[in-house]
């Protein structure tokens, strides 16, 4: 073990904040309006009163000054992308450059309006058909919509693509082959748009095989739908032979492109037989994440699937762009307005700001990085698949559970040292799973600190294994209950028992 690690959390999760009802004082005010100079009318004078509310009773009252330090405390006890290592980073929170917040917050683009006139929005209708271009040849597809509004989204277009494909060709389809090493809305999407799962399970090294999809692989089948690289940290490495075998079946492959952070710039899933895919702006193109949303989920299309893209679609004609909703194949429209445009305007940026051989440069880094963790931790944590690894590596707690340590109190113990815990108990063939992602923006000096950390966590797991089983001890709170809260939750503060 390298230099040992401070216990002492940098990102001030150990202050203690009172709730705000707490803090209530009965009259006192965050507000002081002017001494108006004309006669003074009363709400129920212009609202009717069936519209008019009543004093939210127990509402806390606070000074302006008490309210902005109570949410800037609580926005302290954070851990976040910008205090700390964040390591299932190409999940949810990638690095999202500031200086894309900036561009999406320009004026043109934060203050459009999705109902204004297509002569009004041109720069955005610009915009909006160029990325659709940068992502068809990023992937290798011929056509890309940046309707969904999130990945599993985009998983739902892509489904409900494929079921009117083969409705129109007289053969509704009724399965969707799904491995076992997928996401986990994989099976909810293929659902929701009429289809049942099949699953096919991943060999020894956890990937799938030619063998057992042509033994599944059947003209009742309209796909196949596989992550890639998959969540093991994995590349399929025989997705050409496969896509071939689902191909002459009448079959399509349909991708999760969830984790294309490992392959951009390298590989294209269009030249390995993929016909759909989706992404996700909040993983591979940086756009914030957080909280559940915004995202962003654009699906991309070989020209046979095109006419059913949802509408309306970016048309071109002589430096003009407009919004066309003459495609009577397509499956219509997913949500109200078009997109989430501020997340494409960052991913847009995101994109234009490093180029080709910067992209290619992120896949390249990302993978390093998760190998160079992979490396470090081997032997002090189980390594189900003990393989060269893309952009994220997963290991187990069996080496812990001796100590009666399981997956949970390694994750809370990390809280103790700053960082973020990672993805727990997924993928689930995995027992016991830690998915590590660290992205391609953390530094060497980052990336030791949290070996170290881990290391002392397996170390202390045999010398002091009470210490994990009752973290984290740094912070304001020690260990919660999560299922009790999950199934009992507590939403109304009552002033009278102060509960």
């Amino acid at each position: 073990m390298s230099n040992p690690v401070s216990t002492t959390n940098p990102c001030n999760l150990s202050k203690e904040e009172k709730l705000i009802f707490e803090k209530s004082s009965h009259g006192r005010t965050g507000t002081l309006p002017p001494i108006a100079d004309i006669e003074e009318t009363r709400p129920e004078d212009l609202i009717p009163p069936a519209m008019l509310r009543e004093d939210i009773e127990g509402f806390p009252e606070l000074s302006e000054l008490d309210t902005v330090r109570h949410f800037t405390r609580l926005s302290q006890l954070n851990l976040g992308i910008d205090t700390a290592f964040y390591p299932l980073g190409s999940c949810t929170m990638k690095y999202n450059p500031k200086v894309n917040e900036d561009i999406a917050s320009l004026d043109g683009f934060a203050r459009l309006h999705p109902y204004q006139p297509d002569e009004l929005n041109q720069g955005a209708l610009q915009l909006i058909h160029e990325m659709e271009w940068l992502l068809a040849e990023l992937s290798g597809m011929d056509a890309v919509t940046l309707h969904p509004a999130a990945g599993a989204h985009g998983e739902l277009a892509g489904m409900l693509m494929i079921a009117a494909y083969f409705r129109e060709m007289g053969n509704p389809r009724k399965k969707i082959i799904i491995p076992d090493t997928a996401h986990g809305t994989n099976p909810a999407s293929c659902m929701l748009a009429g289809f049942s799962v099949i699953l096919v399970r991943s060999d020894d090294n956890g990937v799938i095989t030619p063998e057992s999809i042509n033994a599944i692989m059947d003209e009742d089948t309209a796909a196949l739908m596989l992550t890639n690289p998959n969540t093991l940290g994995l590349f399929e490495k025989h997705i050409k032979e496969i896509s071939d075998i689902v191909h002459n079946k009448g079959g399509l492959i349909y991708c999760d492109g969830a984790n294309l952070n490992a392959i951009l710039g390298i590989s294209r899933p269009g030249d390995m037989g993929v016909d759909i895919i989706q992404f996700n702006l909040h993983k591979t193109f940086s756009t914030p994440h957080g909280g559940g949303g915004p995202g962003s989920g654009p699906v991309g299309v070989k020209s046979f699937l095109e006419p059913y893209l949802p509408k309306p679609r970016i048309k071109k004609k002589d430096r003009r762009f407009s919004l066309d909703y003459n495609h009577p194949k397509s499956i219509g429209r997913l949500r109200a307005f078009h997109m989430n445009f501020g997340i494409v305007v960052r991913g847009y940026s995101y994109i234009r700001a490093i180029g080709g051989e910067g992209l290619k440069r992120t896949s390249e880094m990302a993978v390093l990085n998760a190998n160079y963790v992979k490396e470090a931790l081997k032997g002090h944590y189980h390594l189900p698949y003990d393989l060269p690894c893309m952009h994220e590596c997963v290991f187990s707690d069996i080496l812990q559970y001796e100590y009666n340590v399981n997956t949970l109190d390694i994750a809370k113990r990390l809280i103790d040292y700053g960082i973020h815990p990672p993805t727990i108990y997924f993928p689930l063939v995995v027992k016991g799973a830690l998915l590590v992602e660290p992205t391609e923006t953390e530094s060497k000096e980052t990336l030791d600190n949290f070996i170290d950390a881990m290391k002392k966590i397996a170390f202390e797991s045999k010398k002091d294994p009470d210490t994990l089983r009752s973290s984290p001890h740094t912070t304001s709170m020690g260990r919660l209950n999560e299922a009790k809260a999950a199934r009992n939750p507590v939403l109304r503060w009552k002033r009278e028992t102060g509960k």
